[in-house]
């Protein structure tokens, strides 16, 4: 078989890429394609399953391909839908959602609304982590993997984030891993600089309205300013340290909570909310529940949940490893909330949480293959979903954070 072919491409594949047929039947999956393109390809990887093969020429070009916007599109990994027509974009996401829920969950028929797309297409990321080159450069890892592409330009931030990263000076000698920038309501920017271990360099920010902290495995060092930026969802205003974790699209946050309070009942009783970061959505559950416990492992988020909901008193946060802590708790929550990292809910957790038998659970994921993983385990428990609302957090990309709503 020789390794230049044309091929139909059939269906995207989550992870970027779109899928063809190889003459033999195999899936060749290809990057920057669209579904319905005839396209030629060169097959770069040759396995016994399946192949991959680098896009060479389209021959018959899909009416949703347009030109990308960016310079570094195809060679950085930070976008893989450039090239898509943004409504183009969020059909195939939904279709991505819908056969991941089917093929690995079993779930037939999966209750899932159209995506609920971002009201800005680029220039949505409040927060934006860059990775540093062996020159000091910031910059993304590459489409292929191979090492940190140094880029002049990025489309996705906030456009006062857009406007400094590039004016910061970084020296190739100081040992940072990565830099991180928020932007927070007062558009104040607190720099997160990332390091493995000692910061051993003068970071440069004359004249620059940035608060910048130090970041290192059991360890935070202000260098400049605050230690944390404020940020905003609603009408609740949120303390976000250096290194902890936020949603980087903040219209969408609200729109999430909004769905996840019109799923509540009149009267929650005791809710029980697992990975519960800074508490982004402990708030509005606590407005709402007779009493909130919350679990978050980190230290830092625990931190800043703690300042965060101080003005509750029917709130209890545990810190430490989910996993290990429920199976401890002696409790009969009604609502549960769970808003685990991609890997999914271990099935430790899992199996606790059946045991609870919550009348209400809501999970949030950001990553639909261990989401449907997840489904069908609370299904085979007797759980029963009534619907999976997708929405585009990162557009330009192929991510899909997904609401899920259960009972029992």
């Amino acid at each position: 078989m020789s390794n230049i072919l044309e091929i139909n491409l059939d269906n995207a594949a989550y992870g970027g890429d779109t899928i063809g047929r190889l003459p033999d039947g195999r899936a060749v999956f290809v990057p920057f394609g669209i579904p319905g393109e005839t396209v030629r390809i060169q097959i770069v990887l040759d396995k016994k399953k399946f192949a991959r093969g680098e896009l060479i020429e389209v021959l018959d070009p899909s009416p949703s391909r347009i030109s990308a916007r960016c310079a570094h599109f195809l060679d950085c990994g930070g976008c893989h839908y450039q090239h898509i027509a943004y409504d183009q974009q969020l059909l195939i996401k939904e279709k991505v959602l819908r056969d991941q829920l089917e093929r690995i969950g079993r779930l037939v028929s999966p209750p899932i609304e159209p995506v609920v797309p971002s009201p800005n297409k680029f220039g949505y990321r409040n927060q934006v982590k860059f990775h540093i080159s062996q020159s000091g450069k910031p910059g993304f890892y590459r489409a292929n993997k191979n090492g940190i592409l140094e880029i002049s330009e990025c489309h996705l931030p906030e456009i006062p984030l857009a406007d400094i990263w590039h004016l910061l000076e970084i020296d190739p000698e100081s040992g940072l891993s990565a830099l991180g920038l928020r932007l927070g309501i007062q558009d104040d920017i607190l720099v997160t600089l990332e390091s493995k271990g000692h910061f051993a360099a003068e970071f440069d920010i004359e004249d620059l309205p940035v608060s910048v902290v130090h970041v290192s495995p059991g360890h935070t060092e202000v260098l400049a300013g605050s230690e944390y930026t404020i940020m905003q969802v609603k009408d609740r205003q949120f303390r976000v340290s250096g290194g902890s974790f936020f949603q980087v699209n903040t219209p969408l946050a609200g729109y999430m909570v909004d769905e996840i309070e019109s799923a509540l009942p009149v009267d929650p009783g005791l809710v029980l909310e697992l990975y519960s970061g800074v508490g982004l959505f402990s708030a509005f559950l606590a407005s709402r529940a007779e009493k909130l416990i919350s679990i978050e492992a980190s230290e830092r988020a625990a931190e800043d949940f703690v300042h965060n909901l101080d003005d509750f008193n029917n709130v209890d946060l545990y810190q430490g490893p989910v996993e290990d802590i429920l199976p401890e708790l002696v409790v009969e929550p009604d609502v549960v909330l769970v808003d685990p990292p991609r890997t999914g809910l271990p099935k430790k957790v899992i199996h606790s949480l059946i045991s609870m038998q919550p009348s209400l659970l809501i999970y949030i994921s950001c990553d639909p293959a261990t989401l449907a993983r997840d489904s069908k385990l609370l299904i085979e428990a007797g759980f029963t979903v009534q619907k999976f609302i997708p929405f585009d957090f990162f557009p330009q990309t192929y991510h899909i954070e997904t609401l899920s709503i259960w009972s029992r």
